[in-house]
């Protein structure tokens, strides 16, 4: 089995524009969530999220590209071009014709659905442009990606909900650990900004009117965001014989199914997804020093996460720091493992725990270090990655500094 590292890292999101500005903001703490501003907003009774704001897609793609790139390829590419500059890669000859992009979306091209439905139901008008169904489906972003950076090898997009990114990056992991290929693009976006998007979530009285508070006793709902977090995974000799940057190890992973409610998330599903991934990166709950944690701010999701924590680290998971980065950056649905992987980066890479924020009240269901408030410095060997989705599909990444 080959060792598979990170060697680029590409992302725009409430925190930032780009890598160095997001880690910056989940240094200090900062929240990236507030008023929304986009069309009919007055008529929603959800008007706060974790938006992208001065994001000026005209000034990077031209008119023909723009008619066909929906919001969330646009945040894909972006986010690309960032990581695979980073990488250093060039995919010419034998590397391009076996590289490839996988790449997690939930909703794909929602704000060109909405744009689309208003004009034909609510305008009147009797046809659409042409690119609608190429610019809406959730294969777009990792089509053109593929397209832009000549990736001829396996490309495709991976859709379970909120676990999409972190699904889409295991598949990248294997196929570079069976050695079906020496490095791919991968990570997720989304952008469900838009007033169908966020009506529709309304509609599953899940989501906070005010703030997204993890693992507080005082949360009342989630927060949704938008963007796109990139990676560049490689083949650890092959990176290691050009003189790559390695920003750290992958080492495991693990997936499971609740097999029991749409909605409701099952502890022991999660916890079989987290056991599952330290054993497959061959390590013990004791060297596990951070854990990233789904994190919704949802009362349901947050004390199961907590005990399946518990369950699948034993005494370990009073001793572990485990934190939600969405009270900054929002819930990006099937783009938001890729973001808070950065955050598990960093842990490895820079001794930075990113914290909790929105933090006000104990909960004894909740009473793990969830790092409240500020980050903290501290020396991090093994980092998890939580992802738990509607569907009960679960998905949790292992990284080891290296």
């Amino acid at each position: 089995m080959k060792r598979v590292v990170i060697t680029g890292a590409g992302t725009i999101n409430a925190l930032g524009h780009s890598v160095p500005e997001t880690l910056e903001a989940m240094r200090e703490g900062r929240c990236g969530i507030g008023q929304l501003e986009f069309r009919d907003v007055e008529r929603l009774s959800i008007n706060i999220g974790g938006q992208v704001k001065g994001f000026e897609a005209d000034a990077q793609f031209n008119r023909q590209q723009m008619a066909l790139y929906d919001r969330f390829t646009q945040f894909t590419l972006a986010a690309a071009k960032e990581a695979i500059s980073q990488s250093g890669l060039e995919f010419i000859g034998e590397l391009a014709a076996k590289s490839g992009v996988v790449l997690g979306t939930a909703g794909g091209g929602v704000s060109t659905w909405d744009d689309n439905y208003r004009s034909v139901y609510e305008d009147g008008k009797n046809r659409v442009h042409p690119f609608v169904v190429p610019k809406l489906m959730n294969n777009a972003a990792a089509s053109h990606v593929s397209m832009e950076y000549n990736l001829k090898g396996p490309s495709f997009t991976v859709s379970t909900a909120c676990s999409s990114s972190n699904h889409a990056m295991a598949q990248a992991f294997q196929m570079i650990r069976t050695g079906m290929a020496p490095a791919m693009v991968t990570g997720g976006s989304e952008s469900m900004l838009c007033f169908g998007g966020v009506k529709a979530w309304e509609g599953l009285r899940v989501m906070s009117k005010d703030a997204c508070r993890p693992f507080s006793a005082n949360r009342n709902g989630m927060v949704q965001g938008e963007g796109a977090g990139i990676f560049v995974f490689e083949e650890m000799e092959h990176a290691r014989k050009r003189g790559a940057e390695i920003l750290c190890e992958v080492i495991g992973f693990a997936m499971t199914s609740d097999a029991s409610d749409i909605v409701m998330p099952s502890k022991q599903g999660a916890a079989r997804a987290i056991s599952g991934a330290m054993a497959d990166a061959g390590i013990n709950p004791e060297e596990v020093g951070y854990i990233n944690a789904h994190g919704t701010g949802t009362a349901a999701n947050d004390k199961t996460e907590c005990a399946a924590v518990a369950d699948a680290l034993g005494q370990h998971a009073d001793r572990v720091m485990i934190s939600s980065t969405k009270s900054m950056h929002g819930h990006l649905i099937g783009g938001t493992g890729a973001v808070e992987l950065l955050a598990c980066i960093m842990a490895l890479r820079d001794g930075v725990i990113a914290p909790t924020i929105g933090y006000e009240e104990p909960d004894p269901e909740c009473a793990l270090d969830v790092v409240p408030n500020e980050a903290r410095e501290a020396k991090v060997e093994v980092a998890l990655s939580n992802a738990f989705a509607f569907g009960g599909l679960n998905a949790v990444l292992a990284l080891r500094r290296v």
